[in-house]
């Protein structure tokens, strides 16, 4: 077995530290409680915490309990009664956020359309019926076009929105209102990358939290990182809200709602992005995308696994040859 790193002993003890004092969690509450939350040092990051919990649950320190197709983890020393009583507390919650997901989803995505009315940039995607109901129901999307002078996005799945730039031409934007941290495996991350260099596009990919080894190895090739730090929660969805951010109970504190009959109810990072940031970012972006869009694509369509993708970028950053010798130049977390 691996030895233990510094971050791992970290992990050791803030994992049992926390299901000690809630009882039993799940991996989104582990990752805020965690990953996200906690003085500086001691915040450990979503794949280490994931190899230290599956090594603590093969010593049999850790056990999990599968409900609602999810597993729920908790210490081997925990009662049964406590762990019965947190997951008769803590399971219809967690099943409520899951049944929200259409809602919450789509209040990112409406942020970014409020952000992109105040840029100057022009953008195409759009809720056509914001004025005319409440948003505790769906509202109908405009989708961006799937297809730009001959060039078609495979499959499906297009992008959230196209933007226009002068001099740097069109930006695909996706919009992730997720609670996992966005690692440059994911796969959502290639279908972005895939998206993109099929419209011959520069990616842009907004996301609550992504991890730095996505910025390490994408952004160098010309891929726009941007995270919110928040979910966002539909005004219709505030109570849930509220109950999902509670400590004693899932502790999402980030969570923030967003009223999407409310012109001035947005994101003011996402503001600053579109209206002050993403004008002066897309220009570099734009070249470092014609440089690097080959192994961008290369990875998106599976021809290079992520290890040979990040190694061949180091070294073509470098201007050395790009051949690879199954050593990966930066660290690559595994998928979690």
């Amino acid at each position: 077995m691996r030895a233990w790193g510094e971050r791992h002993l970290v992990a050791v003890k803030r994992l049992q530290n926390i299901l000690r004092s809630h009882g039993v969690a799940n991996a989104r509450v582990l990752e805020q409680k965690i990953s996200d939350a906690g003085p500086g040092p001691q915040r450990v990051d979503p794949h280490i915490l994931t190899d230290v919990r599956i090594r603590l649950m093969a010593a049999g320190t850790i056990l999990a309990r599968r409900v609602s197709n999810m597993p729920w983890y908790y210490l081997a020393t925990t009662p049964l009664d406590t762990v019965d009583a947190r997951l008769a507390l803590l399971v219809p919650l967690q099943q409520e956020a899951q049944a929200a997901s259409g809602l919450v989803g789509q209040s990112l995505e409406i942020a970014v359309l409020r952000a992109l009315k105040e840029s100057n940039l022009e953008y195409f995607g759009d809720y056509l019926d914001l004025d005319a109901h409440d948003d505790s129901t769906l509202y109908s999307k405009e989708e961006p076009p799937a297809s730009i002078s001959g060039r078609r996005i495979p499959g499906k799945k297009l992008l959230d929105f196209l933007v226009l730039h002068h001099d740097a031409g069109y930006a695909g934007i996706e919009v992730k209102n997720v609670r996992e941290w966005f690692y440059p495996q994911r796969e959502e991350v290639k279908e972005v990358l895939l998206k993109c260099c099929a419209l011959n596009v520069v990616p842009v990919l907004i996301a609550r939290r992504i991890h730095f080894s996505a910025f390490s190895v994408l952004n160098p090739c010309g891929v726009i990182i941007h995270q919110t730090f928040n979910q966002l929660y539909p005004n219709a969805e505030s109570d849930l809200a509220a109950l999902l951010r509670r400590k004693d109970l899932l502790g999402f504190h980030d969570i923030r709602v967003i009223d999407a009959d409310d012109a001035a109810s947005t994101h003011d990072r996402l503001r600053t992005f579109f209206t002050d940031n993403l004008a002066g970012l897309l220009p570099a972006a734009r070249v470092a995308f014609d440089e690097y869009k080959d192994l961008l694509c290369g990875y998106a369509n599976g021809t290079y696994a992520y290890a040979e993708f990040a190694a061949r970028v180091k070294r073509r950053q470098r201007g050395e040859p790009e051949g690879f010798d199954d050593e990966p130049e930066i660290d690559a977390p595994v998928e979690w």
